[in-house]
């Protein structure tokens, strides 16, 4: 079923953001290809609705983020302030810019949190906070064109943009991110994969296709197993140390021995066949 995120159906197709359900898979694509998917305020916030709905849809197991047209995302949409944030009747510019990019980082934020994993399917330009938005999914699939743009000392801004000063270091070291940041550096599709900022190559215009079967691999995989595991990798890049990492391990680990999909995991594998999870 695909549609805008205004009415979550088989709403207007030229909504700024389209949903794609497809068997316990949600594709969610940025649908403003005249603009190279920049992000407005709007789309920051029907981005927002669409995630803090996954928080509590059982059915989606797996999240696919895509871009319309020639690139994946161009990074804030910067002609004019209502593109970055409405309300210049009651808050001052600053005021708007702040919001705007305040409500960009808050998507990253969710993409990390919500339970379901993310992926980000690539291509073409993968700017600012697209770059961040891109780099908060938990796994990336990328065709050629894809090319990774942080221009922001070019520009006079900072490498701190929606997340990309916390999420590039831990993902590349914080010696390359450095480099990358402080040089203004564009990464092609390779230089990316070398990185390892992505997870499986796709050929060209394939981006969508890779990542969908990259999505039905997961599906064949245990939900609170995929979900739990996403928590425990999120907690781990905050955790003090490894002993509270170890006590909320074991909460997680004795949970599941009170599933059945735990009892049909193990018999399948005793069985020698592909387990056939229920989320139960």
């Amino acid at each position: 079923m695909t549609g805008d995120v205004t009415d979550g159906a088989t709403g207007d197709e030229d909504g700024p953001l389209l949903l794609d359900r497809r068997d316990g898979v949600l594709v969610v694509t940025l649908n403003r290809p005249d603009r190279l998917n920049a992000v407005t305020a709007e789309v920051s916030e029907l981005m927002l609705d669409v995630l803090n709905g996954l928080m509590r849809d059982p059915e989606i197991q797996v999240v696919v983020l895509t871009g319309a047209g020639r690139g994946f995302c161009s990074g804030m949409d910067i002609q004019g302030d209502d593109a970055i944030a409405p309300g210049a009747d009651v808050e001052g510019r600053a005021q708007r810019i702040y919001r705007g990019i305040a409500m960009g980082g808050e998507v990253t934020a969710r993409l990390r949190e919500i339970p379901q994993p993310v992926i980000g399917a690539l291509h073409g330009a993968v700017a600012g906070m697209g770059a961040a938005w891109a780099l908060a999914c938990d796994l990336r699939v990328a065709d050629p064109t894809t090319k990774f743009v942080l221009p922001f000392t070019n520009l006079g801004l900072s490498g701190g943009d929606c997340g990309l000063s916390w999420l590039l270091p831990r993902l590349v070291g914080a010696a390359k991110a450095a480099d990358i940041l402080y040089r203004a550096k564009r990464l092609s599709a390779e230089e990316a994969r070398e990185l390892g900022l992505i997870t499986e190559p796709a050929e060209a215009g394939g981006h969508l296709a890779a990542a969908l079967d990259l999505a039905g691999e997961l599906l064949q995989r245990s939900a609170y197993g995929l979900r739990r595991t996403k928590e425990l990798l999120n907690a781990s890049l905050d955790a003090p140390g490894l002993r509270q990492q170890l006590v909320a391990e074991t909460g997680i680990q004795t949970l599941a021995f009170f599933t059945e999909d735990l009892v049909e995991g193990m018999t399948a594998t005793m069985e020698k066949r592909p387990p056939r999870f229920r989320n139960r």
